[in-house]
């Protein structure tokens, strides 16, 4: 017997479809790379976390991730009481079980947990959390680097570490990146910023890194129900593999995403931001000189815009919104009918240094 659902069953179940589709953060592939969604900072009760590493599995899948690490403190076990922690390993052990088949790559991970001048850094791709559990800390660093792992420095910006929430290299990290020790640094951390960071890693070559360092619930941290979203880090590998990812992050192909707004080299960025929006539509008004061009987002992020183009607009001032997953039709003043013509708009919600916001130039051909 064919049942009919009730009307408002069916908008409830509409609702919630949109709802689950709004929350997943998702970008275009950039050629010849995949862009891959990772979030590579988080804890679970093995350290100070509040859920079991399942939950974050879960999580991760709902917010669309494609790639999410496990890392757990070393040194700082509030919990151990409570839940004995003799395998450093078993965070990554439970998440990959959990994981299953399901489209998340899961990686082994630590947070390295010392007082200034070291501070936390996390170790991803470790084969072996227990061998870092070492008193020395350059040791242990060292450790993680004969495994393969891929390391960098959290929240340098902390104040609890750092009052001035200014972040600023000191001999000991100096000492690292000189050693090739230390590839990463997060430019934004739960719901902090660096511009300092940022600049570090660009005169330093470092990977540009965003991440939640989600202990509680992602959808209460971050107001996901609402329109936010957790900070992640975008990946532009060749693949899915976790080799391909190692060396995507060993070669700075990384921008952070974070409140809505995307830091990253000029060389990565831009080619991200060409891919995410495009002229899908361009038509002059009867007997104008005024066309109409549709510019549509590929991406789940609003683009906020600033026309620097020569021509100007008939009906938007020089700042247009082109919403996430949406399009947006301006009309532009040409004074001739044109066959072809560039329009050029700063992203404003795009940083590639500190207070710089890379120019994205569109083709638009007329019919």
């Amino acid at each position: 017997m064919t049942r009919i659902l009730p009307s408002y069953c069916l908008v409830m179940l509409l609702t919630l479809q949109s709802s689950a589709q709004e929350r997943v953060i998702h970008f275009p592939d950039v050629a010849p790379f995949q862009t891959l969604v990772a979030d590579l900072h988080m804890h679970t009760v093995f350290s100070d976390g509040s859920v079991w590493p399942n939950i974050r599995v879960d999580e991760a899948l709902r917010d669309g991730l494609d790639v999410i690490a496990v890392t757990d403190h070393l040194e700082y076990l509030p919990h151990r009481h409570d839940i004995p922690f003799p395998d450093r390993n078993r965070p990554h052990e439970i998440a990959t079980a959990s994981a299953g088949d399901r489209p998340l790559v899961v990686i082994n991970g630590s947070e390295i947990t010392r007082r200034m001048p070291l501070g936390h850094l996390n170790a991803i791709f470790v084969q072996d959390a227990n061998s870092l559990v070492l008193a020395d800390s350059v040791a242990a660093l060292q450790e993680a680097n004969s495994q393969g792992a891929f390391v960098f420095w959290n929240h340098p910006n902390w104040v609890a570490q750092n009052p001035s929430g200014l972040a600023a290299l000191n001999p000991v990290h100096l000492a690292l990146l000189q050693e090739g020790l230390l590839h990463g640094i997060e430019i934004a951390n739960d719901q902090t910023y660096s511009d300092e960071a940022l600049a570090i890693a660009l005169e330093h070559d470092l990977a540009i890194l965003a991440t939640s360092d989600i202990h509680g619930l992602v959808d209460w941290q971050f107001a996901v129900p609402e329109g936010g979203h957790r900070p992640v880090t975008l990946v532009f590998a060749t693949g899915r593999e976790k080799s391909a990812i190692r060396e995507a992050l060993r070669a700075r192909r990384t921008v952070a995403y974070f409140k809505h707004r995307l830091i990253g080299r000029a060389e990565t960025l831009e080619p991200l931001l060409a891919a995410s929006l495009t002229v899908t539509n361009a038509a002059y008004g009867f007997g104008t000189t005024v066309v109409a061009v549709t510019i549509s987002n590929a991406s789940s992020t609003p683009f906020t815009l600033r026309n620097v183009s020569a021509y100007t607009l008939h009906e938007h001032t020089d700042l247009i919104v082109v919403p996430a997953r949406g399009e947006v039709t301006i009309k532009v003043k040409t004074g001739e009918r044109l066959s072809s013509l560039t329009l050029t708009f700063e992203a404003l919600n795009a940083l590639t240094a500190p207070g710089t916001h890379p120019r994205l130039p569109l083709a638009v051909d007329v019919p």
